[in-house]
């Protein structure tokens, strides 16, 4: 008779670090922190509650090993007038109907865009006017159990606290993608707008530069079904 074998066999997940280049943009790239976006033809640059146009922060084409999302495209938009840390509505223990667009007390909506795009083929015509644009390199890596503490798409959540877990609003329980790592600047051009509560006037943060966790609809419900945790 055979010894059974208790050691639990821990997956290995696919996971990329994304890494900041120096040498601004010129030309449009998937990959970028800022540039120009790819946008599905259908889907308009997001626009803040306050009217403002959304800031690009950074978009790239997820690898099509780290499943579900292989082969989406996915981009981060932030209004640079509000910044604030995020808020999940919840109903009967789902995040509300329609969350991507809810209500984010004390605001009547929220001040971000998260974006799933499976057809955005080609870039818009203009670039992201306020963040710096640069490239974006995603590298592969072995993540650890407990995750490795970077900017990175798959592998694992490094959570700063207790991990959070949420259900859609359509049911399906939301997954990781990409961490944003505390305090990341985001390099703006001379003579824009200061953000309030940011460390310095020539650079933004995401949601007052909390550890950011992004969380998606793997039923793709929506292209704006992605909840950005924060942690800190």
């Amino acid at each position: 008779m055979f010894e059974r074998n208790t050691r639990r066999m821990r997956t290995v997940l696919p996971a990329y670090a994304v890494e900041v280049g120096t040498e601004p943009l010129v030309r449009p790239a998937r990959n970028s922190v800022g540039g120009w976006p790819f946008l599905d033809e259908a889907q308009d640059w997001p626009e803040c509650f306050c009217g403002e146009r959304m800031a690009l922060f950074f978009q790239f084409d997820i690898p099509w090993n780290v499943e579900p999302f292989g082969g989406d495209h996915l981009l981060v938009f932030h209004c640079r007038a509000h910044n604030d840390a995020s808020d999940p509505q919840l109903a009967d223990g789902r995040l509300v109907p329609q969350y991507w667009d809810a209500p984010q007390p004390p605001y009547p909506a929220p001040f971000w865009r998260v974006l799933m795009q499976s057809r955005a083929a080609l870039p818009a015509p203009e670039a992201e006017p306020s963040v710096c644009a640069l490239p974006l390199t995603l590298r592969p890596f072995v993540d650890t159990p407990v995750g490795v503490l970077t900017f990175k798409v798959g592998g694992t959540p490094s959570w700063a606290h207790d991990p959070e877990y949420y259900t859609c609003a359509c049911g399906a329980d939301l997954v990781y993608v990409c961490q944003v790592t505390e305090g990341m600047d985001f390099a703006v051009h001379p003579g824009q707008p200061e953000q309030p509560y940011s460390v310095r006037a020539d650079t933004y943060w995401l949601f007052l530069g909390n550890e950011v966790y992004l969380l998606a609809c793997p039923a793709r419900c929506d292209p704006a079904a992605v909840w950005p945790v924060n942690q800190h």
